[in-house]
């Protein structure tokens, strides 16, 4: 499945049959020899019962990661589809309990609260000034403004950013932001994790959102145009921080389900999935 090109594999694993290595992870998500994917999602019950289900999430790296945006869109969507949950339904995710509902296609999911934004942070990254701003949005981002969102070296720039001194050691994630106007927003995100510019970031779109928000630079709802192409929505009924209820919309697409075969996770003697 994808969320605006963010995309994902997601796998049933309620009756716990699946353990995956984070190298056999890296595996399946290689674009090569794998399936291909920004994550890899597990669904599994909900240990603490505080919702209908709950996930392990994965980045293409094999690292874990406590929260995805747009994944938590797609897992909701694929839950429905499933019929592990209904219309309006709410899973655990490692940053707390999301809601959601699922439109067909379109979903709409409450975030957990986000942190206080943090204004301003002045660094000098490959020789040259950058002010940035920092939220945590259930994985830490910072949001930088800039003229021309095509001319940003995302790959390179980013990947500075995202190992900085500064946010060491969980390291961040780096979205690059060009405003149109009051209510609609350009993005191109590096992400944590994936290591590279993707499509589309949830998370970080509401970073960039609520950032906005923060500056006086947009109103409630706020329109994000993904890398991808892919419209975002972000609302919130409060103009400015703290941010205690934050909505995330957007269209799903389901690519296709199939069959794994051992040899696409196994590999240098690996073989501990089932």
């Amino acid at each position: 499945m994808n969320g605006a090109g963010n995309d994902f594999v997601l796998i049933d694993n309620r009756e716990g049959h699946i353990r995956l290595t984070p190298s056999q992870v890296a595996r399946l998500c290689d674009r090569h020899r794998g399936i291909g994917a920004d994550g890899l999602f597990l669904l599994v019950p909900c240990a603490s019962g505080r919702a209908d289900w709950a996930w392990e999430f994965y980045n293409s790296d094999g690292s874990t990661a406590e929260m995805c945006g747009n994944g938590a869109r797609c897992a909701a969507r694929y839950a429905v589809l499933r019929g592990i949950a209904g219309q309006k339904l709410c899973f655990e995710t490692g940053a707390g309990v999301i809601q959601a509902e699922v439109y067909g296609s379109r979903v709409k999911t409450q975030l957990t609260r986000p942190g206080m934004p943090e204004l301003n942070i002045c660094l000098e990254v490959n020789n040259r000034g950058y002010v940035f701003h920092s939220i945590h949005t259930g994985v830490p981002h910072v949001v930088c403004f800039v003229d021309d969102l095509a001319a940003v070296p995302v790959q390179t720039l980013g990947r500075a950013v995202r190992f900085h001194p500064r946010f060491q050691p969980a390291g961040t994630n780096v979205n690059f932001v060009v405003q149109k106007d009051s209510d609609m927003l350009h993005i191109r995100t590096y992400e944590r994790g994936v290591e590279d510019e993707t499509l589309a970031c949830g998370t970080g779109s509401v970073a960039a959102a609520l950032i906005a928000l923060t500056l006086g630079k947009a109103t409630s709802p706020v329109s994000l145009q993904t890398a991808g192409g892919d419209i975002l929505r972000v609302s919130t009924p409060s103009p400015t921080p703290p941010f205690e209820e934050v909505y995330l919309e957007g269209d799903t697409t389901v690519v296709y389900t199939g069959e794994l075969w051992e040899e696409a996770w196994t590999h240098a003697g690996e073989n501990t999935a089932s």
